[in-house]
């Protein structure tokens, strides 16, 4: 089926001429003006075949792109549309076309909170109000997981462009443990979204210690005349290949992490990996599995483990084990009578 542009033009030409009914229009009349539409839309010199006209008057009439157009031929000669009234333009959009579209806008408008998408948020504003008076107000079928109003996304849109400008930053900031809030000269290198939080990844000018800003607890930034320096031991494509989260530094190294999953739990683990690194060692008779991820063991790699509750049991490395230990146990004391 074409769906190319060039076709796309020669249809609504052979529209535009078929709904002129002042006019008698032979084959060679269509070939013609199709040729001069392709040469002033497309610069294109080559004229069109009739062969090609053909074809396109038969997908017009056939219901392969929805079309339908009711062309006819009087006098063995001319072509003009029975339903003077009929256009390809008028056609009605079906609903699974309003549909794909209402999706697409809701997926643009998830990018509002970055300036670099403010041209198209008009566009995305009048594709909305298109789509509710054309299909009438619907309830979403799409729905992002999303936190609105959340501390820090202001931060977003500047920290995007200074690290696009490669520009040095100080960022006043205080995390949830420190008591006074703290001062830092950075070099910012990437965002990160983790579970609806954003984080800043960055290098300090002295030492160039790697760190990780929470956005929603940054207090200030501000552009410096610091010169920007890259971090060569930095690389955001492959830096996360063996995590889960966004806590790392440069000298952990991963661990061999074998777990095992219940029958239930095994379902979804499957379907949906914990880690890229996850594979099956073993099945088991009653459904559940033995399975292996090479993964940093970062804060987030024991929080998505105790989510599975006692679905997932940790099997080796044993300071994975010891750690996941002391965590149920001080749980198990919270909910002891």
């Amino acid at each position: 089926m074409p769906a190319n542009k060039n076709a796309l033009i020669r249809y609504k030409t052979i529209d535009n001429c078929l709904r002129n009914r002042y006019r008698r229009w032979t084959l060679n009349d269509l070939i013609d003006a199709c040729s001069d539409a392709l040469y002033e839309y497309e610069g294109i010199r080559k004229g069109v075949s009739l062969r090609t006209i053909q074809a396109d008057l038969q997908m017009m009439r056939s219901d392969k792109l929805g079309y339908n157009a009711p062309i006819e031929v009087y006098d063995h000669k001319y072509y003009r549309y029975a339903d003077p009234d009929y256009s390809i333009t008028n056609m009605p959009i079906s609903q699974s076309d309003l549909d794909a579209m209402q999706e697409a806008v809701d997926m643009l408008r998830e990018l509002q909170d970055f300036d670099q998408f403010i041209e198209i948020s008009d566009i995305v504003s009048r594709l909305q109000d298109t789509l509710a008076i054309t299909s009438g107000q619907r309830k979403p079928i799409v729905q992002f997981d999303c936190v609105p109003n959340m501390k820090g996304l202001r931060w977003l849109n500047p920290l995007y462009c200074y690290i696009q400008r490669r520009q040095t930053l100080r960022i006043t900031y205080q995390s949830f443990e420190a008591r006074q809030k703290g001062e830092y000269i950075v070099y910012p290198y990437l965002l990160k979204e983790f579970r609806n939080r954003w984080f800043l990844f960055c290098s300090t000018v002295d030492g160039m210690k790697l760190y990780n800003l929470a956005l929603d607890r940054i207090i200030a930034l501000e552009p410096t005349d610091d010169a920007f320096v890259d971090d060569p031991l930095f690389d955001a494509s492959t830096f996360f290949d063996d995590v889960i989260g966004v806590s790392k530094n440069r000298k952990d190294k991963k661990h061999k992490v074998q777990f095992w999953a219940s029958r239930l739990q095994s379902h979804y683990l499957i379907t949906k990996p914990v880690h890229s690194s996850q594979r099956v060692v073993r099945r088991n008779r009653d459904g559940s599995c033995v399975m292996e991820i090479e993964v940093v063991l970062n804060f987030e790699f024991y929080s998505v483990f105790l989510s599975y509750g006692d679905g997932v049991r940790i099997l080796s490395p044993r300071l994975a084990v010891r750690n996941m230990r002391k965590q149920v146990q001080s749980m198990n004391k919270m909910y002891e009578e």
